[in-house]
């Protein structure tokens, strides 16, 4: 029975390489994010270079929701990047360089799954909050009420900041 356990303990052991596949999968979503939204950036400021950095309104209104769009899919590669960082140290190993550079920052340094899911939710936070911008900025604001409701969402988002960083 001692040999049996010891073998399926060992298979049990080595499936937490099936993890890999999220780590590597996340790192090419990501890069393709950081891809797509630098696209999304250079092709309205290649538009406003070639115009002599002369734009209409409804032109600048783009090129602010381009730029602010980019910056939710640098804040979602981000995640990602944290999230395959994150499984691999938990599940597979340790990174030594990391842990070696004395210069790195210790927003990477995952101990355990509550530590990922912090940093994650943090991220997730910001981009909650960049999207809410990037809507923001496109409405149309005709009434105090819709105005209220603007007020009321910046204060919702000032205290969901204010919960997330309580405890430092």
């Amino acid at each position: 029975m001692k040999l049996l356990e010891r073998v399926f303990e060992g298979f049990l052991w080595r499936t937490r390489w099936l993890v890999i596949f999220a780590v590597l999968f996340s790192l090419l979503a990501s890069l393709s994010l950081f891809i797509v939204a630098s696209m999304e950036i250079y092709e309205p400021v290649y538009s406003l270079v070639e115009r002599g950095f002369h734009i209409s309104s409804d032109e600048h209104e783009t090129l602010v929701g381009s730029i602010v769009g980019a910056i939710d899919l640098y804040l979602i590669a981000t995640v990602l990047i944290i999230f395959s960082l994150g499984l691999y140290e938990l599940f597979i190993s340790r990174i030594d360089e990391a842990e070696s550079d004395k210069r790195s920052s210790k927003i990477l340094a995952i101990h355990s799954l509550d530590d990922l899911k912090e940093k994650l939710a943090k991220v997730v936070l910001m981009v909650l909050i960049v999207t809410f911008f990037k809507y923001a900025i496109h409405i149309k604001y005709e009434t105090p009420l819709e105005t209220l409701y603007l007020a009321a969402g910046v204060l919702m988002l000032a205290l969901a900041l204010y919960f997330s960083h309580k405890n430092h």
